[in-house]
């Protein structure tokens, strides 16, 4: 079992079907709004490079950004604009930027 793979393990022993994924982007900046994404993959899914972003060249991302539309079984975004950040603040921001993200699936 891939170190990766516990929480989604533990979801699927409970009797969950489908377990997403989120992440968000956005934090860092001074300005502009920040943005979740969430995907639920088939179980046992692999996408080769499916870490961190970050980590990746811009033509890598675009790949992997196909490969993961073609797979996913559903997804979502979630934004919260900086006047709402500056509002909650960044980590609160984010969590509703997730949570936005969470409700755009189909079924929740």
């Amino acid at each position: 079992m891939d170190p990766d793979d516990a929480f989604e393990c533990e979801a699927w022993v409970r009797g969950f079907r489908r377990v997403a994924g989120v992440d968000e982007a956005g934090r860092g900046p001074l300005a502009g709004p920040v943005v979740a994404a969430a995907v639920i993959l088939p179980r046992r899914s692999r996408l080769e490079g499916l870490r961190d972003s970050k980590l990746l060249s811009e033509r890598q991302r675009e790949h992997l950004y196909a490969q993961l539309l073609t797979a996913a079984l559903d997804s979502g975004v979630g934004v919260v604009d900086a006047d709402v950040i500056d509002e909650l603040n960044i980590i609160e921001a984010t969590r509703l930027a997730m949570v936005r993200a969470v409700r755009h699936l189909a079924p929740a």
